[in-house]
């Protein structure tokens, strides 16, 4: 088996599942009290949010180009960064290390084509959803087409991730709102799918709320990280 490097802390409340579905899902395969091989590193989310929301993502990457080396010096095999947001940074943070990153927007798209789905809504942050770094990656490497909510929507999902799911929160409110928001992408632009595209937004969405499939990318990351720690092949 191999090693997981896991940046977490961003935030702790979706890396904290992270931790619970791994140690599942090797339980699952391997039966016994067979447990996942875990180096973690789980920053203060204060100090990254605020980097965030001033765009300073030098800095950003800065610090979890640290960590992740923190990791990789620890004997981790490969590194998962458990948050959506923070792979604009991925380049950066593979310059810096000589392990291999699971990205999770790949782990994403391959499920979508495995089942066939040519456009697909994406809810998250902000910065993911009005950025390239996540949607053109799926586009252009994948030929899947990305729609994202209006603005109004997108400051909606955005404020409802800081200021509750960051935090622990599941408001009904919200959640009705989210739903909403699908349905809307799902009626006006033809949506065959929608990607959770937020680690947090699991906490709050599941499949059966909406009539078209919930692509959870926690899970999906989570899946291939086994996949890789149990077989011996390289990264996609």
């Amino acid at each position: 088996m191999k090693k997981i490097g896991m940046l977490g802390g961003m935030s702790w409340e979706s890396t904290s599942t992270y931790y619970k579905l791994l140690n599942e899902e090797i339980k699952l395969r391997l039966g016994g009290l067979h447990s996942a091989k875990i180096i973690l590193s789980s920053v203060d989310f204060e100090e990254i949010e605020k980097f965030q929301h001033s765009s300073l993502w030098e800095e950003t990457a800065e610090i979890l180009s640290n960590e992740a080396k923190a990791v990789e010096n620890a004997k981790a095999d490969f590194l998962i960064i458990c948050t959506n947001t923070m792979h604009k940074v991925a380049p950066q943070i593979e310059e810096n290390i000589n392990i291999p990153i699971l990205h999770i927007a790949d782990c994403t798209a391959q499920a979508l084509l495995k089942d066939g789905i040519k456009k697909v809504a994406l809810l998250g942050t902000k910065f993911t959803m009005t950025e390239d770094f996540y949607k053109n990656r799926i586009e252009e490497k994948y030929k899947i087409e990305v729609v994202v909510p209006n603005e109004d929507e997108q400051d909606l999902i955005h404020e409802v991730i800081y200021k509750e799911l960051c935090l622990g929160k599941c408001v009904k409110k919200s959640r009705d709102e989210y739903i909403k928001i699908i349905k809307r992408l799902e009626k006006d632009y033809d949506c065959e799918g929608v990607i959770l595209g937020c680690t947090e937004i699991s906490m709050l969405i599941k499949q059966g709320y909406v009539d078209i499939p919930i692509y959870d990318t926690t899970k999906l990351h989570v899946l291939s990280a086994v996949d890789y720690a149990l077989k011996n092949k390289d990264l996609i």
